[in-house]
């Protein structure tokens, strides 16, 4: 991934640590579908869609969400506890056509009722030469985008269905 680039966003669940926690350890695949699937297309795949909308045109991708691993670190004198997921991404379909987003999904306490959602992600454009050269003119600007809608849809989940 040396040719990857970097991707990093936040957001907040108001609800406390243990409860984002729990709910992502304990099926974050699923989370991540129910987020930013409609109910529909979701009972028809186990993959999840990303859309972003540029210049008035929508572009979506069905994406497969591995999780490679799940790290939890417990708190310390002046470290927060901490779950870090970590996860890869790639197009359902035609993946070698789209990037491969490879990345951790931390989360941790900022507040006894309030959870901070941080996602730093690297990705590798695809196409050789022809991709860095879409890359330089859009692509980035597209993941980026599409990172934060994901982030913001996964936090949102949690904010309405966590009670």
């Amino acid at each position: 991934m040396s040719k990857g680039r970097a991707i990093r966003c936040y957001d907040y669940v108001n609800h406390p640590y243990e409860q984002v926690r729990n709910a992502l350890g304990e099926n974050a695949l699923s989370v991540f579908q129910m987020a930013t699937k409609s109910a529909v297309s979701r009972a028809r795949s186990v993959a999840a869609e990303l859309r972003v909308d540029i210049g008035g045109v929508t572009v979506g991708a069905d994406i497969r969400i591995s999780i490679k691993k799940i790290e939890r670190t417990t708190a310390g004198t002046t470290v927060p506890p901490a779950t870090h997921i970590h996860l890869e991404w790639e197009a359902a379909t035609l993946p070698r056509l789209f990037p491969l987003m490879q990345a951790e999904l931390s989360i941790y306490p900022l507040t006894a009722v309030e959870t901070q959602l941080d996602f730093a992600g690297i990705y590798e454009p695809p196409l050789g030469v022809l991709g860095q050269a879409v890359n330089a003119i859009a692509g980035y600007r597209l993941a980026e985008v599409t990172v934060h809608r994901f982030v913001s849809d996964v936090a949102a989940h949690l904010r309405e269905n966590l009670g």
